[in-house]
């Protein structure tokens, strides 16, 4: 029989084996276990003397009779209902050309693949380069300070998420997702990802992921454009027929996923003079905030820290300041990771976060970043990007304006004295940092929150308003617009467009993003016959 068994907890020092843990339990042998499937599997560190991993599980077992109705009373225990997911039927439309997707990050391989695999031999059309050439840019950059407008951690194969930690946790909760997971780990993600509770992939993981979805994409039919930037769109009659690209080539088609990502910013601004219908939205800014693993380790795991079975510890951190009503919270945390120059602009810092998939560096690093919306920056739709613009590049002057970081630690930052980068650790910022006092690259309401903030996280965490350091600035936390959109995933005044993922503001992260490409990729595919 196949049953579904909830919060099984099993000590961090039991060493047994599932099939021993579960043959005790249901007083049972062994040999009447036929297969045991971990569908999730989580850390429970609230006690730290006595840290466990949570388990819910599918079980087929050789059971039946008065065994078998013991086992059933257990209240953890219920009935394992196979997943149901929509079946898409192909419409009756006739589209003129194959569908165009632009952008590779998440949404748009996802977008591509799932055409690709129905028999749309969808295009992909990529500003950026391919992986190996995007990476190689990209470290040079990190090395040299010599900076790539249209190769760097924000465009190319992969999207930003390339350069990343590889988080796949969301806030959604969509049936497709597990076909989303089961699509990475088919195409090289680490395995763990379909159960765990809070996956990652890494980015050494992730690169490999990324460059067999482009080789799935192509073997299907499709094809991708790399160095290939789309100048505007074509449009008759409040329709999508075509796009323009920066060689003045025109592609004809009436079917165009939208999935740029949010930094594309001279795009944003074409689609506005088109009359596309974008509205400004709210994200968050700050800096980034770097301290050594043990310090977060021991705080979370207590006598665990460094346990095997644990890994590097992460955090979620956030703090609602009375003072003048903003939220300030830690974002992208990555355990054992780096902290990475981001930019997508000549004259900006950016900063973001990313690690390998070991999460072995011994420095845990996250974005801490304070809300604000259109009331802060105003000046219409594209009034986000000006407001990140502004403070990139205010960043970028005192940084020395070769892309070396303003920085300064903790403890200077709270006590506003002379700002100092002294910490007991490296730190991971490439290509350089200068000490710099952090409120001449932030609003003074962003500082403000973020000196309250971060005096009431070393309140939860031992360690963290002591011995770290914050560098800046992290403005690039989710897209500053959206680009509305109906219920059939059109764009509410061009139809053919379809709006996707995180640049288009609907999304945050890989896998929302993934999730949104599969959605609009179903929509066409409703619509549409195959090409």
């Amino acid at each position: 029989m196949i049953i579904k068994l909830n919060n099984l907890r099993v000590g961090i020092t039991n060493e047994h084996s599932l099939v021993e843990i579960l043959a005790h339990k249901f007083n049972i042998d062994k040999e009447n276990i036929r297969d045991v499937k971990v569908l999730r599997r989580a850390v429970d560190a609230r006690r730290k003397n006595n840290i466990c991993l949570v388990y819910h599980l599918c079980l087929d077992l050789a059971v039946s009779g008065k065994k078998l109705d013991i086992i059933l009373q257990d209240k953890n225990i219920s009935k394992m209902d196979e997943p149901k997911r929509e079946k898409l039927v192909c419409g009756s439309e006739e589209l003129c050309e194959r569908p165009v997707i632009i952008g590779a990050g998440p949404a748009g391989l996802i977008a591509t693949l799932e055409l690709a695999k129905r028999g749309y031999k969808p295009l992909l059309i990529e500003r950026g380069k391919c992986l190996a050439e995007r990476v190689a840019d990209v470290d040079a950059f990190w090395r040299t300070g010599k900076f790539d407008p249209k190769s760097n951690v924000q465009f190319g194969m992969g999207g930003a998420g390339t350069f990343s930690d590889g988080k796949l946790t969301t806030r959604i909760n969509d049936p497709i997702m597990s076909h989303i997971l089961e699509t990475f780990v088919a195409a090289g993600a680490p395995g763990e990802i379909l159960y765990e509770q809070k996956p990652h992939v890494g980015t050494d993981k992730l690169r490999l992921m990324v460059s067999n979805l482009a080789k799935q994409i192509e073997e299907l039919g499709g094809e991708i454009l790399y160095d290939c930037q789309v100048k505007a769109l074509i449009v008759k009659d409040d329709k999508v027929i075509g796009i323009e690209l920066i060689n003045d080539e025109k592609i004809i088609t009436n079917a165009v996923i939208l999935a740029i990502g949010h930094s594309a910013r001279d795009t944003y601004k074409k689609l506005l003079e088109q009359g596309v219908a974008i509205e400004a939205k709210a994200f968050a800014i700050g800096v980034r905030v770097e301290h050594e693993q043990a310090v977060i380790d021991t705080s979370q795991y207590g006598t665990f820290a460094g346990h095997p079975k644990l890994g590097a510890s992460d955090y979620a951190l956030v703090h609602h300041e009375p003072s003048n009503g903003r939220t300030v919270y830690s974002f992208c945390m990555c355990p054992g990771g780096k902290v990475v120059a981001a930019t997508s602009e000549i004259g900006g810092v950016v900063t973001n976060g990313m690690s390998m998939h070991g999460r072995d560096s011994g420095i845990a690093n996250s974005a801490l970043v304070v809300n604000v919306g259109p009331q802060d920056f105003g000046a219409g739709p594209l009034g986000g990007i000006e407001f990140q613009r502004h403070y990139e590049q205010l960043a970028y002057c005192a940084g020395g304006k070769n892309y070396s970081a303003p920085a300064q630690n903790i403890r200077s930052f709270l006590d506003n004295t002379e700002p100092l980068l002294k910490v007991g650790f490296k730190p991971t910022y490439e290509p350089g940092l200068v000490a710099v006092s952090l409120d001449k690259v932030l609003p003074d309401y962003v500082a403000a929150t973020l000196r309250a903030g971060i005096k009431v996280f070393g309140r939860r965490i031992g360690g963290f308003a002591s011995d770290g350091l914050l560098t800046g600035v992290e403005t690039r936390t989710s897209a500053p617009v959206r680009i509305l959109r109906g219920q059939d995933g059109q764009s509410i005044t061009h139809r053919g467009l379809y709006p996707t993922g995180e640049g288009a503001g609907y999304a945050g992260g890989i896998m929302s993003a993934a999730v949104d490409g599969y959605y609009q990729a179903a929509n066409i595919i409703k619509r549409f016959k195959r090409f």
